[in-house]
């Protein structure tokens, strides 16, 4: 049986794939009606299509590498690996709300749980690096206390 935090990751790792996937998948159709563009089309009509879709493409492009870099902290993160203080990959347990060290992404809910997943140099993140179970730590005026780590 898999642990929350094996689920977590895995769950994250699919989000970002598939976020991956579909960014592949318009800059494909971008490409591709950019070269259908070009077979039918003359004049500064065409070059501000052209423009235009270039535009989108290096946006998308940009968001493709984003992903990436979230793909690769995901990579690097083992699972099965056990430690007592925080690094990157714990789940972390502070104030009753599921931490997951790794990078910025979205909330989830994984087996009624509901995770936020934080990057190791995000405010939070940094102060609880570190960290042990029962350790108290500040961020923004709020003081949070660890209780669990897996």
């Amino acid at each position: 049986m898999d642990s929350l935090k094996h689920k977590v990751l895995a769950y994250y790792k699919q989000q970002v794939e598939d976020k991956l996937d579909a960014f592949h998948d318009m800059i494909t159709a971008l490409t591709e009606g950019a070269q259908n563009d070009a077979k039918g089309s003359a004049g500064d009509k065409h070059e501000t299509a052209l423009s235009m879709m270039h535009l989108e493409q290096e946006k998308l492009n940009h968001k493709v590498a984003e992903f990436l870099e979230q793909q690769a902290v995901l990579d690097k993160i083992n699972p099965d690996t056990v430690n007592t203080r925080v690094v990157l990959g714990s789940l972390v347990t502070a104030n009753g709300h599921h931490l997951f060290v790794s990078t910025a992404l979205p909330k989830i809910t994984v087996d009624g749980v509901t995770i936020l997943a934080l990057s190791a140099q995000s405010p939070l993140g940094a102060a609880m690096l570190g960290k042990e179970v029962g350790d108290s730590f500040e961020v923004n005026g709020t003081k949070y206390s660890i209780t669990s780590i897996d």
